[in-house]
């Protein structure tokens, strides 16, 4: 079955979708995206990756090209056209094609692009052994809670990573506190055995997944606290793991070149991961 995607109110091969050249997205990273996991063919916690998604076009100030009920009945499409059952659904809109130039256009028409596609969880193998991650400075812009589509200094972060031989790198700020990953949320284990992230705020996107493994947590009776936490203190945790919408919870055994605590990934991570997938079951 050939790919199909969805340009602007068409169905079209996804070798033939096209956008304008003078597309904003395209010019000035003006845009917002969700990426919406599917597992049996239905959207995992679509309603928080939609509401999002409304937020991020709020706050650039770009309009919604239709409502949330055709939006939602789009995507049921391009899922049916690709025979969807277990992958992910990409959107984005962009504020639409005008001559270039900085402020906004006169009438702008929000663009809309999605596409899905298969795909298989995690490896179970990454469970049982974990992955490494870096650190790096956090360069990127002061809102990182609206899902724009400019990501330069992710992609960098991700590079540098695949560069190291890790798994993602977690980026830090200008008072050594770890933010997230480059497309993860970042948690610890404390000595007192609490779930520790990061509050949400401009330094962070809230992530759908980040919110679904914080209320598991609180329904299995663990103590969650959202504050930040340093490298340092990161590295002397009990645990530490990953979060986002293609790799679940993962656990993190080293950092940077520091094993943590024996190098296995623990008890807790692995308990909030067989609850994330039991729940991913729950809901397909």
């Amino acid at each position: 079955m050939s790919r199909i995607a969805y340009v602007n109110g068409r169905y079209v091969p996804h070798r033939a979708a096209r956008v304008h050249i003078e597309d904003r997205g395209y010019q000035f990273a003006d845009a917002v995206y969700e990426v919406i996991a599917i597992a049996n063919g239905r959207l995992v916690d679509g309603g928080g990756h939609l509401d999002r998604l409304e937020r991020s076009l709020r706050e650039l100030r770009i309009a919604e090209p239709m409502t949330r009920r055709a939006l939602e009945a789009v995507m049921a499409e391009v899922i049916r056209r690709n025979g969807i059952r277990n992958g992910s659904i990409y959107m984005q809109l962009s504020r639409g094609v005008a001559p270039r130039d900085h402020p906004f256009p006169a009438n702008p028409r929000t663009q809309v692009v999605m596409t899905a596609k298969h795909g298989a969880p995690p490896s179970p193998k990454i469970a049982e052994d974990g992955v490494k991650v870096i650190t790096q400075a956090d360069i990127r812009w002061s809102r990182c809670d609206v899902k724009s589509v400019s990501l330069l200094p992710n992609i960098l972060a991700k590079q540098a990573a695949r560069e190291a031989g890790a798994y993602e790198t977690f980026m830090v700020d200008r008072d050594g506190m770890v933010t997230e990953g480059s497309s993860t949320n970042a948690w610890i284990i404390d000595g007192d055995g609490a779930l520790v992230t990061r509050p949400a705020s401009n330094a962070i996107l809230d992530g759908i997944t980040r919110r679904r493994v914080i209320d598991l947590a609180r329904q299995s009776g663990i103590k969650v606290v959202e504050r930040p936490f340093s490298v340092d203190e990161m590295k002397r945790a009990r645990e530490v793991f990953l979060t986002s919408t293609s790799a679940y919870v993962t656990p993190v055994t080293q950092v940077d070149d520091r094993t943590i605590a024996n190098g296995k990934p623990g008890s807790t991570t692995l308990a909030l991961r067989e609850r994330y997938l039991a729940f991913m079951a729950q809901v397909a």
